[in-house]
């Protein structure tokens, strides 16, 4: 049984290969989190699978449609249940996705993100939902992106999924740091010659001086 389930209903279910690739897939690999991905037109109720329309009144685009949406929230509740979930619209006009609600969507059991595409989705599915998140102030062509940033984040609190738990850079000093780091070579030289030093104190093997150092230099993100 996972600790947390990821339902993802999308009409482009082929945008998710990020899924497959490193700390996720090996997440998904032990049983730690599960991703579903739902196509939206197989929830459809014609012949031509029609997922979007025109919008009434006018307008460019198209507005993907509320029934195609409640028949694909029906049937994913149905065939997982919990009290623990959270139904999510990825929205230009929601509520800005940062840390701390990150943390906070960890301890649900199930988060069923619905990702906008086109020009939006007919308004009537917010009555469905219990949240509408923004990853940031810019459009978007879809909601794919988001829903991935989101399932990411949120699964960097789940137990398991990261090998050293330092990593998440909240905990390490009680807050969201960025701390600059390197790796080999010691120095890196370029095409012209010009040469790219590993700051001394981080080979210094002095633990101390190196916990200083970042200290220092660390940027602190508003979260």
């Amino acid at each position: 049984m996972p600790q947390i389930r990821f339902d993802i209903i999308t009409l482009f279910p082929d945008s998710f290969s990020y899924f497959n690739q490193s700390i996720l897939k090996k997440a998904q690999e032990k049983g730690i989190i599960q991703i579903k991905i739902w196509n939206l037109r197989n929830f459809t109720d014609d012949k031509h699978k029609t997922a979007d329309d025109y919008p009434y009144g006018g307008g460019p685009g198209m507005v993907l449609k509320v029934g195609p949406i409640y028949n694909a929230l029906k049937f994913i509740k149905g065939e997982f249940k919990t009290r623990k979930r959270k139904i999510i619209l990825t929205d230009l006009r929601g509520k800005i996705f940062n840390q701390k609600l990150a943390q906070e969507l960890s301890k649900e059991k199930q988060l069923i993100i619905i990702c906008g595409h086109y020009e939006g989705v007919d308004e009537r599915v917010k009555k469905f939902v219990d949240m509408s998140i923004s990853i940031g102030k810019y459009v978007l062509t879809g909601g794919e992106l988001a829903a991935m940033v989101i399932v990411d984040s949120v699964s960097r609190y789940i137990k398991g999924v990261l090998k050293n738990p330092l990593s998440l850079e909240d905990k390490r000093f009680n807050r969201l740091l960025s701390i600059p780091v390197y790796t080999r070579p010691e120095v890196f030289i370029t095409d012209n010659g010009k040469k790219y030093k590993v700051p001394k104190v981080l080979l210094s093997g002095n633990h101390k001086k190196i916990e200083e150092w970042r200290k220092k230099h660390a940027k602190e993100i508003k979260i």
